[in-house]
């Protein structure tokens, strides 16, 4: 697969996953599309909002994606990790492409705890294994320490492409 087609997708609602996202799609020299909600999520009612319906497992309501999945070799998913679980306008992408997705990867960027659970809920809306998954913490990326584990996400993810590896797990972190 070389000279794969990746698509790197991903929701921020602070702007942490969209910093791991946009260093994603400049080390695989790939294209990028950020998830779009009509409403807010800013202050502290927007993440209580996000909380509950994370928990809760509710979709949110996305914009429409310019980028058509069905057209890459991969796409890379990223979100950010609420309540332990996957974010909601994420869970309303999958939803909606699930059919359309080639082979995957996985990235979330976490306070602490719950990428366990968010990759096994991806995983479960895909119906697929992904090459890699990455979980950073926000902690991480604000100081920069995650440089090498993000190197190590794209090392496995061209490895993994390069030898036409499409569905299998490589390395689930």
């Amino acid at each position: 697969m070389a000279n794969a087609r990746i698509l790197v997708v991903y929701y921020s609602r602070t702007g942490t996953t969209r910093k791991v996202a946009q260093s994603l799609s400049a080390a695989l020299s790939c294209d990028s599309e950020e998830i779009a909600e009509a409403g807010s999520r800013e202050g502290i009612f927007g993440y209580l909002r996000s909380a509950m319906e994370a928990r809760r497992q509710i979709p949110s309501r996305i914009a429409a994606t310019v980028r058509d999945p069905s057209l890459y070799d991969l796409v890379v998913i990223g979100t950010p990790v609420w309540a332990w679980s996957l974010s909601s306008p994420v869970r309303a992408y999958l939803l909606a492409n699930s059919s359309k997705l080639p082979a995957v990867a996985f990235f979330c960027t976490l306070g602490g705890a719950g990428s366990d659970q968010v990759f096994g809920q991806m995983r479960e809306l895909v119906g697929k294994q992904p090459l890699d998954c990455l979980s950073l913490t926000a902690r991480d990326v604000a100081s920069a320490n995650h440089a090498p584990r993000l190197a190590t996400f794209v090392e496995a993810i061209q490895r993994a492409i390069g030898n036409g590896r499409s569905s299998a797990a490589t390395n689930a972190a």
